[in-house]
């Protein structure tokens, strides 16, 4: 996927995120907030903005989608996503019900297409909300893949585990 920045990548990535969470972490702490959710929002700002530094150093772009930096590298987006705050399987990792749109049709439109369903939706009964979900974001490119950078964190214990 990554043709010659894989290796570099593959290195890069989890200090990036190590970096991220010590940021996000320092932010928590120096706001004296008892509550998980203001690292969680640090978070999550601070990787899209270490991995589009990884693109630039790259000299691989860095598109803007709906004001969030993503960092495209060989035309595939780098998408992460913290799928909980402890250690988990990959296999339990899901999108939840609150999460934006824009996230939505991050993954419908450049995600991995899903297996068969049971029941095809036909074009005549589908939402115009269903159907723009699997327009692709102009932004990023219709060719763009998504590849997601799934990992658990907490603020206490930093990264878990990253998956990719």
């Amino acid at each position: 996927r990554f043709g010659r920045h894989a290796g570099f990548l593959a290195t890069a990535v989890p200090v990036r995120l190590a970096r991220a969470h010590g940021k996000a972490h320092a932010a928590h702490r120096a706001a004296g907030l008892k509550k998980r959710s203001p690292y969680g929002v640090a978070l999550a700002g601070l990787v899209r903005e270490h991995l589009a530094e990884v693109a630039r150093e790259l000299e691989e772009p860095v598109r803007d989608v709906r004001g969030y930096e993503y960092a495209v590298i060989n035309d595939h987006a780098l998408f992460p996503f913290r799928y909980a705050d402890r250690p988990r399987p990959l296999d339990r990792a899901r999108l939840p019900a609150n999460a934006s749109p824009t996230r939505r049709r991050l993954f419908q439109a450049h995600g991995p297409r899903p297996q068969e369903g049971l029941f095809d939706i036909d074009d005549g009964l589908a939402t115009d909300e269903y159907l723009g979900l699997h327009e692709a974001f102009d932004e990023l490119g219709a060719s763009t893949k998504l590849v997601c950078v799934f990992f658990t964190a907490d603020a206490e214990h930093g990264i878990h585990a990253i998956h990719w």
